[in-house]
């Protein structure tokens, strides 16, 4: 896309959010990975407008700007690029992170195989590692003490950051959820909408 869309999307994406851009952020992970996200998609640090009340810790994601913030403070947040799920697939409303998992087993859902037959083949699952779809960590959201089957995790597409590609899902990029992994306490609130 040319630069100037880029700059659009961005600045009314920023806008829909009531986010207003600040410093970027320094959570720049050094790895070999050669992949790079755009620029809007990268993370940087953010004012949250007054009219929004989050807990410092919690985790707020927008699903149509597909952005995750972090918040730091209850004006200041850590705003990431996600990719989300598909259209009628998403998780919405309260959860809280109650398990977390490094290079996490993927098995997916009986929903998950009618929409895409080929996912039979891992209906007892598929061992954790880089060519797994949650990546190298994974945030298991609950309610109520109940597994939703939604979860934050990385992913072995990042291309896909930015878009609404998901079977309802939140993927990060990698280096991006093993920098919560470490930060986020289990129990840590989740707000999607």
């Amino acid at each position: 896309m040319p630069r100037s869309i880029n700059r659009r999307t961005f600045l009314s994406t920023a806008a829909a959010t009531g986010a207003s851009l600040t410093a970027p952020n320094i959570l720049r992970a050094a790895t070999g990975d050669p992949f790079t996200l755009m620029d809007h998609l990268k993370p940087r640090e953010v004012k949250i407008a007054r009219k929004h009340k989050f807990e410092p810790g919690q985790i707020v994601v927008t699903l149509q700007a597909f952005y995750l913030y972090h918040m730091q403070d209850e004006r200041t947040a850590i705003r990431y690029g996600v990719a989300v799920g598909k259209e009628g697939l998403n998780f919405r409303g309260d959860a809280s992170i109650d398990r977390k998992v490094e290079w996490p087993n993927w098995t997916p859902t009986q929903e998950m195989i009618e929409r895409n037959p080929g996912y039979a083949r891992w209906e007892d699952g598929m061992p954790g590692g880089p060519n797994n779809p949650l990546g190298s960590r994974a945030l298991y959201l609950y309610q109520n003490g109940k597994d939703t089957l939604f979860r934050i995790h990385g992913t072995n597409v990042p291309g896909s950051i930015g878009t609404p590609s998901s079977n309802g899902c939140i993927r990060m990029y990698n280096p991006h959820v093993e920098h919560l992994y470490t930060v986020l306490p289990i129990g840590t609130k989740v707000t999607v909408f």
